[in-house]
């Protein structure tokens, strides 16, 4: 579903939908994912807060010599954490994510879980910002704080209408090489049917914390037998005639598709990139709190060496 503005009105059903999706997922951020998200992403690194005088216990390495020697009496530094994160939500907005064999179309889906991204971020005081792309870097908004910002980046997910049709995932790793200046969470959301972008999420990844959520419809990689149909490409807009009965339509698609993933989790893993993985026709909570609890029981042993 897509919409264009009209003026400066957003058509009513958009408004409703935006209402909708900000009431569910600030509900899940507040019962689910909050202290999640809190405690995967930490921040940049500590920051000074202030001396206080030594007391048995304390870390000798942490003593500030020179208060200690102005005073006569031991000191020590006290910091805390530098909380404070830059994410962006980079969505994928060609035409495939158009599509939708159940209730909702794979953008709708993004939207709705970008907005649990995006509240969850608001909520531990940290900034985010949307990239949009097609076969090219459609929109981009830089990163903020705020409910009213979320709510923005909800409603362009919602009513951009893109101009390219198909998908380029290198232009927007290249866009935010250039301007993240300090390290940030990069969510890449796509269904993934692209070129090689490779090198560019190594670029990328050598700064920043690159996750990579795979949004997907079962209908994309598994055929119904219906018989007989027309089978057009929604970015290309090629099409074919198939027979969905024969069983060498569904190997040859099965062969396809696991040659084309395989691919993808090889560059994927090779760069450290996490992956979550997004059935359209199904919740997204349970795949998204997998991920947040597997990080965070990574994060808890690296702690422990």
């Amino acid at each position: 579903m897509a919409f264009k503005r009209t003026g400066t009105s957003i058509p009513p059903e958009i408004l409703a939908s935006v209402r909708r999706i900000e009431i569910r997922t600030r509900r899940l951020v507040e019962e689910v994912f909050s202290g999640e998200y809190h405690s995967v992403f930490k921040g940049t690194g500590m920051e000074f807060r202030e001396v206080r005088e030594y007391v048995a216990g304390d870390d000798i390495r942490s003593i500030d010599w020179n208060v200690t020697a102005r005073t006569g009496d031991p000191f020590v530094k006290l910091f805390e954490e530098e909380r404070e994160l830059t994410v962006m939500l980079v969505v994928d907005m060609s035409r495939s994510g158009w599509f939708g064999s159940g209730e909702r179309t794979k953008v709708e889906v993004a939207a709705e879980l970008c907005g649990v991204l995006a509240f969850s971020a608001i909520a531990n005081k940290d900034k985010v910002g949307l990239v949009l792309f097609s076969d090219r870097v459609e929109k981009f908004i830089p990163p903020a704080k705020g409910k009213s910002h979320v709510l923005r980046l909800i409603r362009e997910l919602l009513t951009f209408t893109p101009e390219g049709h198909g998908t380029d995932i290198n232009e927007p790793l290249r866009l935010l090489g250039s301007v993240l200046k300090r390290k940030a969470t990069v969510f890449l959301v796509s269904d993934f049917w692209a070129d090689d972008f490779t090198t560019s999420l190594s670029v990328l990844g050598r700064r920043h914390d690159v996750v990579a959520v795979r949004v997907r419809d079962p209908r994309e990689t598994e055929l119904p037998d219906v018989g007989l149909v027309r089978w057009v490409d929604a970015e290309s807009g090629a099409s074919e005639l198939i027979d969905t009965s024969a069983a060498e339509t569904g190997r040859q698609l099965a062969l396809r598709v696991q040659a084309h993933d395989g691919a993808l989790s090889k560059t994927l893993a090779s760069r450290g990139v996490d992956v979550v993985d997004i059935d359209v026709t199904e919740s997204y909570v349970d795949p998204l709190r997998k991920f947040f609890l597997a990080r965070e029981g990574r994060s808890g042993r690296k702690g422990r060496r």
